[in-house]
């Protein structure tokens, strides 16, 4: 009997947090687009942490919403405890993070798939990748042998290659819950000349709530205002009840066992071939790395409302149940604690980054994407993120316009491509703050005012969304302008308003902008000095008190992103030798060669290479210019 063949603009390799962004993007875009899943029971599904966002995380999701994802818009819809993180701090690290019902958040963005247009769901397994002669994608074929044209394919296959979960000596070959892992695509990519890695990560237990002891606990709750993640729901329609979280610690007694079991952990043992994440250990390595702490946090998170099942995050673990059954029993409230479901360790196959364009498309098959954990990263952000970029760029692709493509100044989401494509990771990648030089600038509060015009431009937010956008950039900035010429004297009612607010008194006049530098005094407080002042939106007050409190560091930042983008604009050429450039080092040139990058900012990122050897590129470029006028300014335009 034939094999079933069907046609489609883009098939979508997996439904998780990045295979939904990358479908939806594609089908929102006019493209006729079908998504594989080895099942739609996972589609959205959150095998691990019971949440979205996070320190430098809730920017990553602010960044989706704001070029026109959906991950903000489905927690919003799903979530059940809500939090800023960092208030203490700077508002370059305020993150929000938001407890999700992990099968309400589920079925929501499947519910979302289910009811786009151009958007097919398909549940089978993909084995092979096909390509034509020059290497273009052409299509995939399933393990039953169906057929799917192509003219792009994005690959998302998250934690599911050649998956297998570990739990002490039993070792489970299934992809994260016991779902079905997928076993043949691996040696078809390996077949087109792709660079495998084995990665691992992990998750904890799900214990039953009613074997739990809260009053040995600390109450955590959410925020009194709940603030939204998606720049689109209202903040009045998201004020619920919120369900709690608890904190708990282990105590010498659970790492005594722990040590006393390391041989029968597997991933001690040598079982485990994969490696770790460095930024989310499991408590074996942190009792190991960190000798010196005698006690760890624990976090105790429901994972719904209709279920009893609580997360014990913080207690990753590969060791065996009757371990874990017993040192989860040492934590306070823990004592006479039931697992729902054992903590394991789970191994997969992803690629190299390293093989990836900035686009997020294959260098070596043209037409192939990829985003997510099979990109070599970890957590649901990073995922969606990346799935947006490459679903959008297949899009752009087959559309033949320009790519999306975020700098490190434009986004949190540059700051993550640019690493994976740029740098060595011999680990799953996590995004941090700390990996933003411009951070300032790359607040989760201003997502919409740096993106809307990119999201805008290829198509996945609407005219009104675009108009509002640049209609609140003029409010904060007449805003700004006005404040900083409405004059405050030094009178009475001045003095006795500084005063009440502990604030040092004036000896002159000074503008409101001047006295809202203030670290005691905000836009809102000054309020009674500033009778002239019309309401505006609360999304404008904000942006107007943090450009005007953090103005200097922000002009300081902005001259530092004008010196980058004059390294970024430096293009050089692709698929180019770099041998044939004379004083290189040989490691220069063989990193050069291998990642190919596109200018000399990305090259100036690239490990191995250094400044001596950009110099020498830019000499080579300025020997180009006029050796080869035509190659240069079609590298460069017309600028100098």
């Amino acid at each position: 009997m034939p094999a079933i063949v069907e046609n489609y603009d883009v098939c979508v390799v997996g439904a998780g947090h990045a295979g939904c962004e990358a479908a939806l993007a594609c089908a929102r875009l006019g493209l006729n687009t079908i998504i594989f899943t080895v099942s739609v029971d996972s589609i959205a599904l959150m095998p691990c942490n019971p949440n979205v966002g996070g320190s430098s995380k809730g920017h990553l999701v602010r960044e989706i919403d704001a070029l026109g994802g959906e991950m903000g818009k489905n927690i919003d819809k799903t979530f059940i405890q809500s939090k800023m993180l960092n208030k203490s701090k700077g508002p370059a690290v305020h993150s929000l993070r938001a407890q999700a019902d992990k099968v309400a958040y589920s079925m929501e963005m499947r519910k979302t798939l289910q009811n786009t247009d151009n958007l097919t769901i398909k549940q089978i397994e993909i084995a092979e990748i096909i390509t034509d002669d020059n290497n273009n994608i052409t299509g995939v074929k399933s393990v039953t042998g169906a057929i799917y044209n192509c003219k792009a394919a994005v690959l998302c296959t998250g934690t599911y290659l050649r998956a297998r979960c570990l739990t002490g000596e039993f070792i489970n070959e299934t992809g994260p819950n016991g779902l079905q892992a997928a076993t043949h695509l691996t040696d078809s990519l390996k077949e087109h000349g792709i660079e495998m890695y084995r990665f691992k990560t992990g998750t904890p237990a799900r214990v039953d709530k009613r074997s739990l002891d809260f009053s040995k606990m600390q109450e955590q709750f959410g925020d009194e205002r709940i603030v939204p993640f998606s720049f689109t729901t209202n903040p009045d329609d998201v004020q619920i009840d919120q369900i709690s979280c608890w904190l708990t610690y282990t105590n010498e007694e659970t790492h005594e066992i722990i040590r006393n079991n390391l041989d029968r952990s597997p991933m001690y043992s040598g079982v485990i071939e994969g490696t770790g994440p460095r930024y989310c250990p499991s408590i074996e390595d942190k009792v190991v790395k960190f000798a010196d702490k005698n006690r760890h946090q624990i976090f105790i998170e429901p994972e719904g409302l209709n279920t009893n099942e609580m997360y014990v995050g913080g207690m990753s673990s590969s060791l065996p149940e009757d371990v874990q059954l017993a040192m989860y029993r040492t934590v306070p409230g823990m004592e006479n604690v039931k697992i729902v479901r054992n903590a394991y360790a789970i191994e997969y196959d992803c690629i190299n980054p390293n093989q990836l364009y900035a686009s997020l498309e294959f260098k070596n098959v043209h037409g192939l994407f990829s985003g997510g954990q099979f990109n070599g990263s970890s957590g649901y952000e990073e995922a969606a993120c990346q799935g947006l970029i490459a679903g959008i760029n297949a899009a752009m692709k087959i559309l033949k316009k320009e790519p999306l493509i975020l700098d490190r100044s434009e986004a949190y989401i540059g700051v993550l491509i640019d690493d994976l494509v740029t740098k060595e990771n011999f680990e799953p990648y996590r995004m941090m703050t700390s990996r933003a030089e411009y951070r300032l600038l790359l607040r989760q509060d201003n997502a919409d005012l740096r993106l809307a015009e990119q999201g805008h431009r290829v198509g996945l937010l609407s005219d009104d969304r675009y108009e509002w956008v640049q209609k609140k950039s003029k409010m904060i900035e007449d805003e700004i302008e006005r404040i900083n010429n409405v004059k405050i004297g030094a009178n009475k009612k001045v003095q006795e308003f500084l005063e009440r607010h502990n604030s040092i008194p004036l000896n002159t006049g000074v503008s409101l902008a001047d006295l809202m530098r203030r670290p005691e005094l905000g836009y809102e407080s000054l309020a009674e000095l500033d009778p002239e002042r019309v309401e505006l939106p609360e999304e404008v007050k904000n942006q107007v008190e943090i450009n005007v409190k953090y103005d200097g560091y922000i002009k300081r930042q902005i001259k530092q992103v004008e010196h980058f983008k004059k390294l970024e604009k430096k293009k050089l050429p692709t698929d180019f030798d770099y041998s044939k450039i004379g004083g290189l080092r040989i490691e220069s040139v063989q990193k050069l060669n291998k990642l190919q990058p596109l200018s000399i900012g990305q090259a100036s990122r690239i490990s191995g290479v250094s400044p001596a050897d950009i110099s020498v590129i830019l000499v080579y470029l300025e020997q180009l210019k006029y050796s080869n006028t035509e190659l240069f300014f079609q590298l460069n335009g017309h600028e100098e």
